[in-house]
């Protein structure tokens, strides 16, 4: 049997840094990304692709916003659903050429991803999730008129929303017989569309989930072999951005777990990644890994990035990133 893969790439990476041209940069972006892909394609990977929205939601709940005069409001869920869309057909354009371009004929197909979430969940008290753009402090009030929950930082005041724990993916017997079938499916834009049950009905919430945690959950639940989270740097770090930081390699479940209590991984950079990497490893996935775009064959091959695994092997630790383990369940 092929091995699965699950690839969770970030919304960022398919924007690139350049703010002010986005919409141009983007199928560049994802060329680079997908050819990667390809390559695992072609290594004999069973792939699911995921992926996140931050940028893409932003501009679609500025448009929302700019055009309100003239046309209706497009609901959050409503623009994960959109942007889930824009980026899907941008990434099955650039996978299937990029596997064509292999010799490789194997469809590909974008799942609009739905996520359950409770409507008990605490987060839904306790709004700490920033969307969109920043306003001054003479806009702000009037959003807040609107029912926003808004917060300053030194950069302005922005809209924040729940984020709440993702408890299942309403699409996950359809992405599961797909990728049955061989076919690479692209899924859980934007961490999924949240949605709660209400009297027998799914309803869409002004919420976001967070796309590393969802896709941890749908690797588990597709028995996939490992979760690769690709981030724009070349794997986690202890503490990051001083002049002590160092790179973990190959590392323990236990010894991540460490690190994260202690406060090496903050909750809105490389936090919500590890902790993706322990919930997958610690529900029986063979191995986690989290490393930049650019390196993802390398990771594979146990070259790059920062693995984890339930015991690291011995030596490892920040050094010593073991080869490649193709296991199959």
């Amino acid at each position: 049997m092929q091995p699965t893969l699950l690839v969770a790439i970030g919304g960022h990476a398919l924007v690139g840094t350049n703010a002010s041209s986005r919409v141009a940069n983007e199928p560049t972006q994802v060329k680079s990304i997908c050819d990667a892909v390809a390559e695992l394609a072609a290594d004999g990977w069973r792939i699911v692709v995921t992926h996140g929205n931050g940028p893409q939601v932003g501009a679609a709940l500025a448009r929302s916003e700019a055009a309100i005069a003239e046309a209706y409001p497009l609901p959050l869920d409503v623009c994960v659903a959109c942007t889930q869309g824009e980026i899907g057909l941008l990434l099955q354009r650039a996978l299937e050429d990029a596997l064509d371009a292999k010799g490789i004929r194997r469809p590909v197909a974008t799942v609009l991803s739905q996520v359950l979430v409770e409507s008990a969940d605490p987060a839904f008290s306790r709004p700490t999730k920033p969307i969109g753009p920043y306003y001054s402090r003479l806009e702000a009030p009037a959003r807040q008129a609107r029912g926003w929950i808004m917060i300053e930082d030194a950069r302005g005041w922005r809209r924040v929303v729940p984020s709440p724990e993702p408890i299942a993916i309403v699409e996950e017997p359809v992405i599961h017989r797909l990728v049955e079938a061989n076919v690479l499916v692209i899924a859980l834009g934007g961490g999924g569309i949240p949605v709660v049950r209400r009297n027998g009905r799914l309803v869409g919430v002004e919420a976001v989930v967070d796309k590393d945690l969802s896709s941890a959950l749908l690797a588990t639940h597709l028995r996939a072999d490992r979760l690769v989270l690709a981030t724009d740097v070349d794997r986690a770090y202890l503490d990051f951005g001083t002049s002590m930081a160092r790179g973990l390699d190959g590392v323990s479940v236990e010894e991540l777990q460490r690190h994260a209590e202690a406060g090496h991984f903050p909750a809105g950079s490389m936090g919500p990644k590890v902790e993706a990497a322990l919930r997958f490893v610690k529900a029986g996935g063979i191995d986690a890994i989290v490393t930049s775009y650019d390196q993802l064959t390398m990771a594979l091959q146990g070259r790059a990035g920062t693995r984890v695994e339930l015991a690291a092997h011995a030596g490892a630790g920040e050094r010593g990133f073991r080869g490649m383990l193709r296991v199959t369940r």
